[in-house]
């Protein structure tokens, strides 16, 4: 097992890619604390898991994150991973959006990172090899209309991983993934702000060089990869995971 022995937190884990994610890792052997809104997906997950706990709250919330940190000491002892998933859209352009909308996006998205990371970095400067992976977006290079938010604070987390790598090498590796249409509830409600969505999200399949969309098992695959010793010479990078999309 890639990851026995290893203590994971994992955002945005009771839907789409973040239950994927926890679901592989757990599946390596790591001990999780998993974090999410919907108490009920959230319960149902850790049920299905031999070696997680679930804290339903809002993550945009400062003292919620200490507390998932606080959670994994107290359970586990330690904690050597953060796999941070959780993401929200912000629709309509900028004259429409409204100021609830755009700080909500920017606290889900990027701000949230930060509480994380801010209360959880002690705790990983004492493993032998601490380990943040983001779920940043292809959004972070490609603009899209009517995603002001999303853009920019996917732009936004892409550079804060690239500060934390720096910042604390060689203790911690810092990194992050970009996807492209993947096939989760997030990809439909985005594809909202096109006139016909159905035919939006029909489209972006077709824009993949591979003509397909991802799946949340395809975007676990390479976050398994980036939190375990099999990339161990790899920080401060950014690994786009979209079918060619961003070459069309």
């Amino acid at each position: 097992m890639k990851l026995k022995g290893k203590v994971c937190i994992v955002t945005g884990a009771t839907s789409g890619m973040g239950k994927a994610i926890a679901q592989s890792l757990a599946a390596e052997g790591a001990q999780l604390v998993l974090s999410g809104r919907n108490q009920e997906r959230g319960a149902a997950l850790e049920e299905s898991l031999d070696n997680a706990i679930f804290l339903s709250g809002d993550i945009t919330d400062p003292s919620y994150n200490k507390k998932l940190v606080d959670t994994a000491i107290e359970l586990y002892g330690k904690l050597d991973i953060l796999s941070l998933n959780a993401g929200v859209l912000g629709l309509g352009n900028v004259e429409e959006l409204s100021i609830d909308s755009w700080q909500n996006t920017i606290n889900t998205n990027l701000s949230s990172i930060f509480y994380l990371c801010k209360y959880a970095l002690p705790y990983l400067q004492k493993e032998p090899q601490g380990n943040i992976l983001i779920n940043a977006s292809i959004a972070a290079f490609k603009s899209f209309p009517n995603h002001p938010a999303y853009c920019a604070s996917k732009a936004a987390s892409v550079a804060l991983m690239k500060q934390m790598a720096v910042e604390y090498a060689p203790k911690i590796r810092v990194n992050a993934i970009c996807p492209g249409p993947v096939d989760t509830p997030l990809l439909w409600e985005s594809a909202k702000a096109f006139k016909n969505p159905d035919k939006a999200v029909e489209d972006a399949k077709n824009a993949t060089l591979l003509n397909r969309l991802g799946t949340p098992a395809d975007v676990a695959k390479l976050v398994l990869f980036l939190v375990s010793e099999d990339s161990s010479w790899i920080t401060g990078t950014t690994v786009t995971i979209d079918g060619g999309i961003i070459n069309t």
